[in-house]
């Protein structure tokens, strides 16, 4: 079986989940017998981001804001037809459409995975309904199988109008091996936090992510809790400056650090040092860094839009509504209650290393690929 994988980037600093995922998926089903995966993707400027190699094409980027690519319809229709499906990750992308029109005129069935943007949400929204209206629909109605994050992205599939039997939930993972390193000092050296307390924000400082709300939860923690640090680690996304501003202006800058992008092993230190997680977003489909921390052990605080209740369910979260004050509160709660806190972070561990492993998920795809393959047959 041949898959080729297509996602608009593979830079790990501000590609976001989507990155992760695809990234995570191709390694573990490169490692299956009979299966050969290959990842078709846009050049980024980040040096950090994967190299070219035999099973990695990266087209030249000529536009960094729209993503735009130099069309080399010539090696794209080649590796479409090499393929015996195609797996489109997001679908607002200009290079998700040129794939799937070329998947449709080579006659290749191929499986979309929204990853929770399926929503009109944050800017160029004309722009988004024009594309919708154009061809974002009949990308995802006309889809051989479709992939849900979350179970609430089941629903809004068949809004698209994807019948129940071509989609499947298969939700995201994350890798324990990638999280052993547990010396918390590392972090808190590369901070300059000394041995203070810290709240843990992992992500782009985009809107979409909700590092503002934090910051004002942040605000109104502080006279109850003067040495408790806030921590964003995470590339800047357009916020840094704003935030910083507001930090200062609230007097609290002095106890809020931005780390900038952060991974390997300093990641796994950052998790592991943090009080806790804090996931504060307006909109996710299935945050990933809240599976990082549950499996390093730490209780999570996100809001009741990251796509995640299983984790709350559990006793490893506790969801709050996206607003300042409710996370503020939430977080209030959890400091006050260390035991508490530990207690969670260890059903967390539990549960992320039993049922959200890559490995599980690239096996789901496997089958979910063959089905699809099958059904395409005439």
């Amino acid at each position: 079986m041949n898959i080729l994988h297509v996602n608009m980037s593979l830079d790990p600093v501000t590609g976001g989940g989507t990155v992760e995922r695809v990234r995570q998926l191709h390694a573990g089903l490169k490692k299956m017998a009979g299966v050969q995966s290959r990842l078709l993707s846009i050049a980024s400027p980040n040096a950090s981001a994967t190299d070219e190699s035999g099973d990695v094409v990266l087209l030249p980027c000529w536009n960094r804001r729209w993503f735009l690519f130099a069309p080399k319809l010539p090696t794209i229709f080649r590796m479409v037809r090499r393929a015996d499906i195609i797996h489109l990750i997001n679908h607002w992308t200009l290079i998700n459409a040129l794939v799937f029109l070329l998947a449709r005129l080579a006659g290749k069935p191929y499986v979309i995975c929204p990853a929770g943007a399926l929503s009109l949400f944050g800017r160029s929204k004309g722009f988004k309904r024009l594309y919708k209206k154009l061809i974002g629909n009949a990308l995802v109605r006309n889809a051989a199988g479709a992939i849900a994050i979350t179970e609430d992205e089941v629903a809004t599939l068949m809004g698209y109008r994807v019948p129940a039997a071509r989609i499947e939930h298969i939700p995201n993972g994350v890798r324990f091996e990638d999280y052993r390193y547990a010396d918390g000092d590392m972090f808190r050296k590369h901070v300059d936090l000394g041995q203070s307390e810290y709240l843990l924000f992992m992500g782009r400082l985009n809107e979409i992510k909700g590092p503002d709300l934090l910051l004002e939860a942040f605000v109104g923690l502080s006279p109850a809790h003067p040495d408790l640090h806030l921590v964003f680690a995470g590339p800047a996304g357009g916020m840094a400056e704003t935030l910083g501003e507001r930090a200062y202006e609230a007097g609290v800058a002095d106890r809020v650090h931005f780390a900038g992008y952060v991974g390997g092993d300093l990641k796994s230190s950052a998790y592991h040092g943090t009080a806790m997680l804090i996931v504060p977003s307006r909109q996710e489909a299935m945050s990933i860094v809240a599976l990082e921390g549950a499996v390093c052990g730490i209780p999570v605080v996100m809001t009741d839009r990251c796509g995640f209740d299983a984790l709350a369910e559990a006793g490893a979260a506790r969801l709050c509504r996206a607003e300042s004050r409710a996370i503020a509160g939430t977080v209030a709660e959890l400091m006050a209650d260390p035991e508490l806190r530990l207690e969670m972070g260890e059903k967390g561990r539990r549960l992320a290393i039993s049922n959200y492993t890559w490995d599980i998920a690239a096996e789901r795809h496997r089958s979910l690929f063959e089905r699809c393959i099958e059904g395409g047959k005439p």
